[in-house]
């Protein structure tokens, strides 16, 4: 017994109790003091318009009349800008980026003329890319021109574009008589004319449908060397084949840059020393129209490299000289002796390369690859040049030398299987399995992640349709930055638009591959380095980890100012990163003029990885006053 007086000893259940209280209790302050912060933190109305404008009735509505309505949606933006205090790497404390000079308003950086000029003319080495050194590299944002407008939209764009984007009337002139292009006021017209199609380029296309089959979804992509102004791609799309249309940056003043303002794939490009920038067995057909390409010459060099992004059982598409040089020699102001020992000399090296010739007739002549490499093996028995590549990697063609040598096509079991694998006809070929992923061709990526990554851009851009118009007709030319399996284009095929799909140089993955036998057409490229296009030049640039590769490689500033030189006023882009890049990018965006919001995942608030949706903001080089 205690003494009288004494404290009574605690019992477990009394001991319990205090603990549950003291617990209790301190959970109720966190919780009051969160509450309380909340509270304080909460910006009060001024206005009863102030509550609605909080709430989007119209979920996904957005208006087209400004590059900041794209970012405005039902979408919450979040702010990071006192919470993240990190360091920004070359953009800490950045100022205003300041426009360049008006006379840079067209500038390609990696086929800048002058630069140019420094280079090898053989082989037309100068026309081929040759960027900027660190020196010579810009930080200022390249001007539209000063009564710049948007584009027509899609289809009326085929035809029409304004005179003021593109002020040049070099082309109209030059190719009258060809019908490339003519001026209508304030505006150019496409009357869809060629060189060697004076009655247009749809009936163009009719002639060698009746040659190839051209609408049975066999033939699905294409590539035009040497394209003009590409009225034959331009024509080709009502038939669902897309091509990749390219023309070097010459004398034929802004052919590409009307290609684009059109909404028809194109890129900068040439035929000279190094590989295009596509991958093998990429094309179902490839075409020339007096493209003035010497296929002839260099032991065939050029015929080799159209060899090796051709498909297996594809077709070469010749029109102009040398084809049909008995009618045409005299307007061509050549010798019948020089055409016909250059037609000769490219049958030649059609044969040496294991082509068939399919026919020839009036002005079009066309060749067929082999299904298959059975039969030149033994074609190589009689023609011992050009010989077979020993190693090869096919789908190198960044910066990569042309080769005197034939790439071989995958091995197959019998004379009658096609190499690499047959395709589906499209649009089935774009859902199904491309070969190079059910063979196991690409490392770690199978059948199930296919069909994930399917899925999970059907998800995505189901999200996106709330934050930005894309049925709205304001898209047209889409550029896919890292595009891996092609899934964003293909999750956008409803919509009127095409999709450039990139695949960094320096991906852990090769993909274009698989892109193209999707039936979707894209580009090698290294972000630390300019495009091959012309400014102002796409409607929408989608950007998924990008800069997680390049942070650490190059200024990030540069290639957001890549971005902006590429993006059309008023455009879009649509950055995916962690909250901890996407501050960074937003710090740059905000002194590019941009207008921008960081937003939640599709999936929620608890997925690290964040979207910054930017607008870029509308304005023009100012009119220099002329000397009085």
């Amino acid at each position: 017994m205690g003494k009288e007086g004494s404290p009574k000893p605690h019992t477990p259940f009394e001991t319990r109790r205090n603990r549950l209280t003291w617990i209790l209790g301190v959970s109720g302050l966190c919780i009051l003091s969160y509450v309380m912060g909340a509270w304080r933190n909460t910006p009060t109305p001024n206005s009863q318009s102030d509550i609605y404008s909080k709430v989007d009735c119209n979920v996904g509505s957005t208006s087209s009349g400004t590059a900041s309505s794209a970012v405005q949606s039902s979408a919450t933006n979040l702010d990071f800008e006192s919470h993240h205090q990190i360091d920004i790497t070359n953009s800490a404390g950045i100022q205003d980026i300041p426009p360049c000079d008006i006379s840079l308003s067209e500038y390609t950086p990696c086929q800048d003329r002058d630069r140019g000029r420094r280079f090898d003319r053989n082989m037309l080495k100068y026309r081929e890319r040759h960027c900027p050194s660190k020196e010579e590299q810009l930080f200022c944002l390249i001007p539209a021109p000063p009564k710049y407008k948007p584009p027509f939209k899609w289809p009326q764009s085929r035809d029409y574009a304004w005179y003021d984007n593109i002020p040049h009337k070099e082309l109209s002139i030059e190719k009258a008589v060809q019908n490339w292009i003519q001026v209508e006021g304030d505006r150019f017209r496409f009357p869809g004319g060629g060189t060697m199609f004076p009655r247009g380029a749809d009936a163009y296309i009719d002639d060698i449908n009746e040659l190839i089959p051209l609408t049975t979804g066999t033939i699905r992509t294409a590539i035009d060397t040497g394209c003009g102004v590409a009225s034959w791609g331009a024509y080709l799309l009502k038939r669902d084949i897309v091509a990749m249309s390219f023309a070097p940056r010459d004398t034929h003043e802004a052919q590409v840059q009307f290609a684009l303002e059109r909404g028809v794939p194109a890129m900068i490009g040439v035929m000279a020393s190094q590989r295009t920038p596509y991958p093998a067995r990429a094309f179902d057909m490839a075409h020339c129209s007096r493209c003035l390409i010497p296929w002839e010459k260099f032991d065939g060099l050029y015929l080799i490299e159209v060899d090796r992004i051709l498909r297996p059982g594809g077709y070469w598409i010749l029109s102009g000289p040398p084809i049909r040089w008995k009618t045409y020699w005299r307007g061509w102001e050549r010798t019948q002796e020089d055409l016909k020992q250059e037609q000769d000399a490219i049958e030649e090296v059609a044969k040496r390369i294991c082509w068939t010739k399919v026919v020839e007739k009036d002005d079009l002549a066309i060749w067929q690859k082999p299904k298959n490499h059975v039969g030149c093996k033994q074609t190589k028995q009689v023609y011992k040049t050009p010989h077979l590549c020993q190693s090869d990697n096919a789908d190198r063609a960044w910066y990569q030398d042309l080769e005197k040598c034939i790439t071989p096509l995958p091995e197959v079991s019998s004379s009658d299987k096609i190499a690499g694998g047959a395709l589906e006809k499209w649009p089935k070929r774009a859902f199904a399995v491309p070969p190079r992923i059910s063979s196991g061709s690409i490392p770690n990526i199978d059948e199930e992640k296919f069909q994930k990554d399917n899925e999970l851009w059907r998800e995505r851009i189901a999200h996106y349709k709330h934050l930005v118009p894309l049925h709205q007709g304001k898209y047209r030319n889409v550029m896919d930055m890292n595009a891996y399996l092609g899934g964003f284009a293909a999750a956008l095929m409803k919509y009127p638009v095409w999709v450039m799909n990139v695949v960094p140089s320096n991906s852990d993955h090769d993909t274009l591959g698989a892109i193209y036998e999707r039936g979707f057409i894209g580009t090698y490229q290294d972000w630390c380095e300019g495009f091959s296009t012309y400014p102002r030049t796409y409607d929408l640039i989608h950007a998924a980890n990008v800069f997680g590769i390049y942070q650490d490689r190059c200024n990030i500033t540069l290639i957001l100012l890549e971005m902006d030189r590429i993006l059309r006023p008023e455009g879009t882009a649509i950055f995916r990163e962690t909250v901890e890049v996407l501050v960074k990018i937003k710090t740059i965006t905000d002194a590019m003029r941009w207008k921008s919001s960081i937003m939640d995942h599709e999936s929620g608030p608890f997925n690290p990885e964040k979207i910054l949706v930017a607008g870029k903001t509308y304005w023009t080089a100012e009119v220099k006053e002329k000397p009085v």
